[in-house]
Parts: C-alpha cells; sequence; structure tokens
C-alpha cells in the first residue's frame, strides 16, 4: 500500500512519510477505554491529512502504551531493504507485550501476538516495559525499568526475531543496573550504552520534590560489552541527574552519542578514547529559572529534558524540554560543543498569563505567549520527538507519563494532547511550527487521550542502527 516503501537512511532523496504510528493512552484520564494504536495520515494532498484515518484497541484497560520500535532496524549501512513489518508495543505499567502486523496493511494494522506479564515477571523477573530495539542478530531487546513489584531494576529481556517469544533475560546473572529506561548500541564498536530510570512504584505516585536526593532518580549511564552482554563501565552522572533518552551518531564509523538528562538539564556527550574504554563531557547545560507559582522555587534544568534525538546526516541534534515548553535545535561538529541554533516553544509551564511567573531567566527576555494552532489552544509541553528522514519535517507529541501528565499539565489530559510538526531550516538552522498540521487527540471518539511515541513505516530518526 502507499507509504509503507523502504528507504535508504540519512538519503535526503529519501521517501516522505505518508503515515505515522503513535502510541495512545487513556490510564488516568478517568476514560474507562483501552489504549490504541493510531495511525495518522501525513501526506499533504490527501483528504485525510493529518488526521488519525485507523486505530487498533489493545484487548485490555491500563496497559500505558508507551515506547514502540520495529522488529527489523539494525541494518548494513548499504542494505536499504528492510521491511518494517511488525512493530513491537512494550507496556510501561501492565508490563504486557503486543506485537502489532503493520506490513500486510500499512493504513490498518493488527495485533498479531500478546505476550503476557505473568510470562515476563516469571521467565525475567522483570516488568515496567520500555524502549524497543532491533539487534544486530534479528532478536528484539526490550528495556525494563523495574522487577514486578515496582522496585527500580535495570537491564533487558529478548524476543525471538521471528516468533516473538520470549526467550528470558539478555544480561548476564548479577549485571543487572540499579535502573534502566533507553539504550542504543553501535555493532562496529562490540558496545550498549544505557540510561538510568525511575523507581517504577515511586513514579507511579507523581513526582514529590521530597524524593529528590533520595535515590528514586538513577544517576548512572552503563557501558555494556555488546556481545559479551556484560557491563563494562559506569559513568555516575551526579545526584538527580536522571539520564533518560541515549543516542549515537547514525554513522556507523563514528563512536559517539549523547545522554539528556531531565532533571540536570545536562546533555553529556559519550566517546570512546584509548583501547577499550569510554568517556563523558558535559556539552550543553540548559540553566534553571527562579519562578514563583510552582511547586519549587527553582525550575532547574528541570526542564525534564525528556527526549533527544540526532538527524540522519548527524549535522543536528534535537531536544525536547516538557516543563519549560521548548523544543532546540543544536549543530553537531567534531570536537566542539553543540551550537544552538533553533529554538521554538510549544506549550510548557511558563507561559505568559499561567499561573507561572518566571522571576528570573538567564536566557528569555520575557515569558513565551500560549501556543494556538487550527483554533487549538495547545497545553502541556514537547515531549516525544521524530524526526523525517530528509531532516526537514520534526514532529512532536506532548504526553510523557500519565501519572506526571496528570500533576503538571491537567488542561492537557482533559483537553487531549497534541501531534504537532515544526518546519526545519536544513541549511541554517531554526524551527518553525506549522500552522496547518494539528492532530488533535481531544478529538477522539472514545474521548482525549494522551498521545506519546511516533513511528513512520518508511523509517525515521530513532529507529535504524546502521551498523
Amino acid at each position: 500500500g502507499p507509504g509503507c516503501a523502504s528507504c535508504p537512511p540519512g538519503n535526503q532523496e529519501a521517501p516522505r512519510e505518508e503515515v505515522a504510528y503513535v502510541t495512545c493512552t487513556y490510564r488516568e484520564t478517568c476514560i474507562d477505554q483501552p489504549d490504541f494504536l493510531a495511525t495518522i495520515d501525513l501526506n499533504p494532498r490527501s483528504p485525510h491529512y493529518c488526521q488519525v484515518i485507523h486505530r487498533l484497541p489493545m484487548p485490555n484497560l491500563k496497559d500505558e502504551l508507551h515506547s514502540s520500535g520495529w522488529s527489523t532496524g539494525c541494518t548494513c549501512f548499504d542494505n536499504v531493504t528492510t521491511r518494517r513489518n511488525k512493530l513491537i508495543l512494550p507496556c510501561l505499567i501492565s508490563s504486557r507485550i503486543y506485537v502489532v502486523d503493520v506490513g500486510s496493511q500499512c493504513r490498518a494494522p493488527k495485533i498479531c501476538k500478546m505476550i503476557e506479564p505473568v510470562d515476563v515477571f516469571w521467565k525475567c523477573n522483570k516488568g515496567y516495559l520500555n524502549v524497543p530495539r532491533s539487534l544486530p542478530n534479528g532478536d528484539i531487546l526490550i528495556a525494563n525499568t523495574g522487577d514486578p513489584a515496582g522496585n527500580a531494576k535495570g537491564g533487558f529481556i529478548v524476543l525471538d526475531g521471528e516468533t516473538f517469544e520470549l526467550k528470558g533475560n539478555w544480561e548476564n546473572e548479577c549485571e543487572a543496573p540499579p535502573s534502566g529506561y533507553d539504550f542504543w548500541f553501535q555493532p562496529r564498536y562490540n558496545v550498549l550504552i544505557s540510561s538510568a530510570g525511575v523507581v517504577p512504584k515511586r513514579a507511579g505516585r507523581g513526582f514529590c520534590p521530597n524524593d529528590l536526593k533520595k535515590g528514586v532518580y538513577g544517576r548512572r549511564l552503563n557501558v555494556w560489552n555488546l556481545s559479551c552482554r556484560s557491563l563494562t563501565q559506569c559513568f555516575d552522572l551526579g545526584e538527580d541527574s536522571l539520564p533518560l533518552s541515549v543516542k549515537f551518531l547514525h554513522n556507523p564509523e563514528a563512536a559517539e552519542g549523547y545522554v539528556s538528562c531531565a532533571l540536570s538539564g545536562v546533555v553529556y556527550r559519550f566517546y570512546k578514547c584509548e583501547r577499550e574504554n569510554w568517556a563523558v563531557e558535559e556539552v550543553i547545560r540548559i540553566p534553571a529559572k527562579d519562578v514563583s507559582g510552582w511547586i519549587m522555587p527553582k525550575m532547574p534544568g528541570w526542564s525534564f529534558t525528556v527526549d533527544l534525538i540526532i538527524s540522519m546526516d548527524d549535522r543536528y541534534l534535537y531536544l525536547s524540554n516538557w516543563l519549560h515548553g521548548d523544543i532546540r535545535q543544536y549543530e553537531l561538529s567534531k570536537n566542539c560543543k553543540p551550537r544552538l541554533v533553533g529554538q521554538v516553544f510549544v506549550g510548557g509551564s511558563i507561559l505568559r498569563g499561567g499561573p507561572v511567573t518566571v522571576c528570573r531567566d538567564e536566557e528569555l527576555k520575557c515569558q513565551p505567549e500560549p501556543l494556538v494552532v487550527k483554533c487549538k489552544r495547545v497545553y502541556g509541553g514537547p515531549c516525544k520527538l521524530q524526526l523525517s528522514l530528509d531532516g526537514k519535517r520534526l514532529y512532536v507529541t506532548n504526553s510523557f507519563y500519565s501519572t506526571w501528565d496528570k500533576q503538571f499539565y491537567p488542561n492537557m489530559v482533559r483537553e487531549g494532547s497534541v501531534m504537532l510538526q515544526i518546519d526545519v531550516d536544513t541549511e541554517k538552522g531554526g524551527l518553525t511550527v506549522n500552522k496547518n498540521f494539528l492532530v488533535d487527540f481531544g478529538k477522539e471518539p472514545n474521548g482525549p487521550c494522551l498521545a506519546h511515541e511516533i513511528h513512520f513505516a518508511c523509517g525515521d530518526s530513532t529507529s535504524d542502527i546502521l551498523a
């Protein structure tokens, strides 16, 4: 069908994305409906442009669909024929795993397999599942954030890439880090790097300032030997850093990448140095804002820098600041600090006319204006990002995690989240909101819902790992 073509990575002539698959949850919205996978029409010439054209409801309630990933994605640099037929949907709260067939009908996906939580609990002693990625051998690796009881626990579970059977844990016994969240790997250097997370049972009660300095938020960046499945190095990024999003550069020759820390507002670059060792350095620090009318007197780097994404040509890095409300574009260059070249506000907690007053701000002269797109006032802040293969269109959703959505952005939970598109200047840098694009999840047939992860059928900047 249309929009199902495969495409070369990092190629300026790459086909344009025609459909997006977006995970949507009803957890914490007071609407008793199952989560669903939304299919969205992205073809500007289509009569259904930026509309939900299909909904695939899950057979259970309160799963919290969150992250998603393709069952194939680790490809050779010059092999561009990867078919993306199956989307893996692990559930953050129920610990269930759905496998969705998008290959048969890309505009009407269907569930083809389900792995029940009890199997994950018994076989792996893991739960609270997050990011899935396809390994070089074809198997699927899923990062977990907790154990069945909701205590923090890092590590990974493995699905067979053909049958999608649960194989068990990936890491060797006794190697599981204290917490986990995201990961990325680089086959040519035999390395996998994973980030920390939050204690699931504490995060489930919402964010509490008293949890700071109490070990509720992870602080480690973990370096793994990919073939031996063993931990080789750990970096402590400091108290309450909460490293979340991890990305290597796409060039398989480049032994470097970046990790964003949600609580400190710091981005670190990690890179390979002599022999087998890796090192980290701070390259971006988003300054705190002094505020009144908020739960703390500072909105420190407290931006909740939740997502980080790198363009396929490795020229630009994008950050979403869920609390401050901005998306940032940095130009990357060899051995230099990333340079801020674009910034746009798409919501957030410091908007003019809201309850929060900014008393001191190192970056902004005045509080940003609320965003209205196609007559809809946008609540919430930018969370998950996805970038077109040619790097010109950045898509963003604004739900982070239902419990925290309800705490920080009750209006968004009431009105439903949105998906926006940002136009990117790939020559000089620069971001502008496309005022003709809005997917309004407040208008869903079953009521307003919360939208999170975005993937394209033709491949995207967060799926493909080049070997």
